[in-house]
């Protein structure tokens, strides 16, 4: 046994996913990396196997009622890990953040706005002093009674509910209400309480158009149904509903994501009347601190925050001022200083997140433990993954470890310590090809990492394709964009460039199939494929289908009369009943929290029995779906549908994936790859507008140069590709670049230049020219 001042971490026989049977030690209190191409079994070792040891540790000293409240990672496949401290992981994993939730709800920075104005804030006289809860929105206490802490209201106006006023009920005048049977019985009970159904609705009398639209009232009425000729219909009751009644009703109480948002395209949304949008009772925003109410604070961005607190008149508010600066400091340090605490969390992205993951780490003040960070800089520019690295390198001067799966050169560089995975993906993956100090790596000849780290000279030179057209967008209004107006080449490859917080993702959300030049417009984002595990790599890019009509047509299928659908796990049949087709099962445990288990009569195969003696080329379903896209490609050689489908995503760089890897256990950049690999399936139809949104999220360099000779080819295939994008290399590589900026949030919303890369790199007033110079400099 190693001492209990060991110091390093010893992993031992790590065998989590791909890993064969990983030794490696990792020494404490350093900033080690790890890195590898995608799906090399970085991520299972980081944390699949270190935080997962760590957290199960934790969680074994745990009572275990107190268990119930911790969601468990499961005890990993590894032999034995020695020299672990405690873990805390900051992972890119995105929740579903509420419009309630806001920067200063995540950093904790306004529960110390909210005490410094219950504690020292300046109040009417003859008031009472409230209690920190009366300052949030988000309570009883503080919400203001109109919008229930919103700060909007919404409504409806005849002219958002009836968008053509010429046209007769019966035509369809209502818009908002909804269509087939239940819209027509409405027109019915309408019909039926006397209204002109065929007459032009600007024609009917305004107290007439009054009632129907806003009424609150329900009627009942008999309704006698138009005969039609092959079916006869009987009397029945109707109950009428206005249509601002069906509106509020759809979107405040509707499961369907569709009827919602259908919904709420009739709806009116303005400032709430009472609170005037600042969310809180009256009584809270008379309380004021430097003469500013809480919503005023809440509303300035963090750079300029520090300083309107001004010199506090008392020793409590010195020491709440303080400790509020203290906490402002490491969000601005991290590059978000233009955001503001009132700034809703579903507008960040996810590299904005979990930096103010990390800004609130930093504040912890915790020691000896072992932070484990999942590419924390996706999504940054590199102006911003500079001020990353000095974070990092707080952390551990605070006496922690900070292990880092990562790609960015940048960071890798900035190593102490460097563990590579590889050499390549999946099955082909899972080895320790070298853990040392980062110069060492230079001499290992399996590594795909050090090829880049190490390059020299200037990237070879490439002739700029010239544009076909121009797209023109704007002027744009919306966020931070102030009228701007931006040229898109067609027939080229353009960047988008420019820091966090800029406004790219707002300019290319922008371009739609309205815009002249725009023939077919294909938005490649990275939002889930499917959010169960019943969705999967096969399922969604039709592939599964061809699979399952292959098993059908062998000779033991037809002899049993099995059809295609036999072969699905979704449906009754084929699939395993115990688990339903999951291939595993929860297991209630007493005082504990249910926990999932491998089916007991399936073994996780999610098939029955006879379905499974069903073999093609000696191989069952289950075993076909648990091939990578690799191993099927030459297993399916022969099998033009299947064949094209996997050859499509191993051009994407996804040959690691397993056909039935769920997509809940997808990223984003895969899930963005796989949606271009179906893309790529299609026959090319016309000229078409790729946009994607940084595309090269979580991908290793030597991935990203596949990448990239897809979206080449795509141009030279005569289409058109945008791409929002911080890798150099890749922005070094367009035709044409569009950088934003110069800095975030109000700093930004400019085009500071535009041009050819090179002319771009030269751009005075550009945070991007410097860092792009040396890209194209090598």
């Amino acid at each position: 046994m190693h001492s209990s001042h060991d110091p390093y971490v010893r992993v031992r026989g790590a065998r989590e996913h791909n890993l064969q049977g990983v030794d490696v030690d990792i020494p404490r209190d350093v900033l080690a990396v790890f890195t590898g191409v995608s799906g090399s079994g970085k991520s299972s070792l980081a944390f699949g196997t270190v935080y997962a040891e760590a957290q199960r540790r934790y969680f074994e000293s745990v009572a275990p009622y107190a268990r119930r409240l911790i969601h468990q990672v499961g005890a990993p496949k590894v032999g034995d890990i020695s020299g672990l401290p405690p873990a805390v992981s900051l992972q890119q994993r995105r929740s579903a953040p509420t419009s309630r939730s806001s920067v200063g709800t995540l950093t904790n920075l306004s529960d110390s706005l909210r005490m410094l104005f219950s504690r020292a804030g300046d109040y009417p006289p003859g008031a009472q002093r409230l209690d920190s809860d009366a300052f949030s929105p988000n309570t009883a206490a503080g919400a203001c009674p109109e919008c229930h802490g919103l700060g909007r209201v919404h409504g409806t106006t005849e002219e958002s509910l009836v968008p053509d006023p010429s046209l007769s009920i019966r035509e369809g005048a209502i818009a908002a209400w909804p269509g087939a049977w239940q819209g027509k019985n409405l027109r019915d009970v309408l019909d039926a309480l006397g209204h002109d159904v065929d007459r032009p609705w600007r024609e009917l009398p305004a107290a007439e158009r009054e009632w129907i639209l806003f009424t609150d009232e329900q009627p009942v009425v008999t309704v006698h149904p138009v005969r039609d000729a092959d079916r006869i219909q009987r009397p029945y009751q109707g109950t009428y509903m206005s249509a601002r009644r069906y509106v509020m009703k759809t979107f405040s109480d509707s499961r369907s994501p569709a009827l919602r948002a259908k919904a709420e395209r009739f709806l009116t949304s303005a400032p709430c009347p009472v609170c005037g949008g600042s969310r809180l009772r009256p009584e809270s925003l008379a309380v004021t601190f430097g003469g500013r109410t809480i919503a005023e604070l809440a509303a300035v961005p963090l750079t300029g925050l520090a300083g309107l607190l001004g010199a506090p008149a008392t020793e409590t508010a010195r020491v709440l001022t303080e400790d509020l600066t203290a906490r402002i400091a490491p969000v601005v340090e991290l590059g978000l200083g233009y955001l503001s605490l009132d700034r809703a969390t579903p507008t960040l992205s996810a590299g904005e997140l979990q930096r103010l993951r990390l800004a609130t780490q930093l504040r912890s003040g915790l020691f000896g433990v072992v932070y484990v960070l999942d590419e924390p800089s996706a999504g940054l520019h590199p102006a911003d993954t500079e001020a990353l690295l000095t974070v990092l390198a707080r952390l551990k001067e605070a006496g922690n470890s900070v292990f880092v799966v990562e790609h960015h050169l940048d960071v890798v560089r900035g190593a102490d310590w460097l563990v590579e995975v590889g050499p390549g993906a999946g099955e082909h993956g899972g080895r320790v090809l070298y853990s040392g100090t980062v110069g060492g790596l230079a001499g290992v000849a399996e590594s795909a990492t050090a090829r880049f780290l190490f390059a020299t000279g200037p990237a070879p030179a490439r002739e700029l394709r010239p544009a076909a057209g121009r797209l023109k967008v704007g002027p744009v209004t919306r966020h931070n964009l102030r009228s701007v107006t931006a040229e898109f080449p067609l027939g080229v490859l353009t960047a988008v460039t420019g820091v966090s917080g800029s406004g790219k993702s707002t300019l290319i959300g922008e371009i739609g199939e309205e815009l002249d030049g725009v023939e077919r417009l294909v938005s490649v984002d990275q939002k889930p494929i499917g959010r169960t595990p019943r969705s999967n790599l096969a399922t969604y890019t039709g592939l599964f289908d061809v699979v399952r009509r292959v098993f059908a047509a062998t000779d033991q299928a037809r002899e049993r009369g099995f059809g295609a659908g036999r072969f699905s796990f979704n449906v009754a049949g084929g699939r395993c009943e115990t688990c339903q087709g999951e291939g595993f099962v929860s297991v209630e445990l007493l005082f504990l929290p249910s926990t999932y288990a491998p089916c007991p009569d399936c073994g996780g195969a999610r098939y029955n029995p006879a379905t499974l003696e069903v073999t093609y080329r000696g191989r069952n379903i289950a075993e076909v779906l648990d091939l990578t896209v690799e191993s099927a490609a030459e297993f399916f050689a022969d099998t033009p549908a299947v064949a094209r489908s996997l050859d499509t995503l191993l051009d994407v760089g996804l040959g690691y994936l397993r056909l039935g890897q769920p997509a809940t256990e997808l990223s984003g950049g895969e899930a963005q790859r796989i949606k271009l690999a179906g893309e790529l399936q299609r026959g090319r139809r016309g000229h078409t507008l790729y946009l994607l949104d940084e595309p090269t999220t979580g991908l290793h360099p030597a991935d990203v140069e596949v990448l990239m000779r897809q979206l080449h080819g795509l141009v030279d295939a005569g289409h058109t590709v945008v791409v929002v994008e911080h890798d150099m290399a890749v922005v070094a590589g367009a035709d044409w670049v569009i950088d934003l900026g110069p800095g975030g949030g109000d700093r930004g919303g400019r085009i500071v230049a535009a041009g050819p890369p090179a002319e771009v790199a030269r751009a005075a007033g550009s945070v991007t020219a410097p860092y792009l110079s040396r890209a194209l400099a090598g």
